[in-house]
């Protein structure tokens, strides 16, 4: 035992002056509520009092990156700067994410409403930030983040999946994205969704393993999409519960079909 208490307390000494995981995702979702008010206890009156709550966030940044060890060999003044330049770009698409969230729920009263209220929302929001993280070759940093809204929302996305515009998740709570997976522009996901791989042998990291979803495609409530090679043509409807291993043309509509067994001459789905 003495040992073992050695070996952790090495093990101790050496994660003392890294930053918590707690930490690094307080960062994110303090951008996150600069980025929107409706989410945010602190009003801010002036500009300059804005711009220099972000100056704080750089700083916090910058300094994650360094005593995380993320990345000993990146540029974490450029990283920073890139990070904070994007956020206009960032905004503008998380904010089409709000509008197929209100445009696509009939029980949406407001885009603020969504902003406010829907973990779709949040998850999609701290995804396309981790995203962008990702990008600049940090291994651990979009992991956590990503890792944090899943474990507040439910939703499963991956920092390394690529996801256009419009994003609608209905409820979510369940979902799973996978690392490599392709998704375009306004797609409707529904809770329960896994876009996974066929395999997680080790000997496929860095390849396709997970599916493309074209344009103005929706998938309904526990379909599981598998396979880098599987793309689902634009405007396609998958339905709830199905099962796809295999690429479907465009505009095509999938759906389960139950088998019915007869007891006693009475059908039992």
């Amino acid at each position: 035992m003495e040992e073992f208490f050695q070996y952790l307390f090495v093990k101790h000494q050496e994660a003392r002056d890294m930053p918590s995981n707690v930490r690094i995702w307080e960062w994110a979702r303090d951008v996150f509520r600069l980025l929107f008010p409706e989410r945010n206890s602190k009003k801010l009156i002036t500009v300059d009092a804005l711009k220099a709550n972000f100056k704080i966030l750089e700083n916090e940044l910058c300094d994650l990156l360094l005593t995380s060890k993320d990345c000993s060999n990146c540029d974490h003044t450029h990283i920073v700067t890139n990070f904070f330049a994007s956020l206009p770009s960032l905004y503008e698409t998380m904010m089409t994410d709000a509008q197929a969230m209100w445009e696509g729920d009939p029980a949406a009263q407001s885009i603020q409403e969504v902003i406010r209220t829907y973990p779709g929302f949040l998850a999609i929001c701290i995804y396309r930030m981790a995203h962008q993280l990702w990008l600049e070759n940090l291994p651990l940093i979009p992991r956590i983040l990503t890792e944090y809204a899943h474990e507040r929302t439910g939703i499963d996305i991956h920092p390394g999946a690529t996801i256009g515009k419009y994003l609608h998740i209905d409820h979510g709570t369940g979902l799973v994205i996978g690392e490599t997976c392709i998704i375009g522009d306004h797609v409707k996901l529904y809770q329960g969704v896994t876009l996974g791989a066929l395999s997680v042998d080790k000997i496929l990291a860095g390849k396709q393993r997970h599916p493309t979803i074209e344009d103005h495609v929706i998938i309904y409530a526990g379909a599981t999409i598998l396979g880098g090679e599987t793309r689902i043509g634009h405007h396609s409807v998958i339905g709830g519960n199905v099962w796809l291993t295999s690429s479907v043309e465009p505009y095509t509509t999938v759906y389960h079909q139950p088998i019915t067994k007869f007891i006693d001459s009475k059908p039992i789905l």
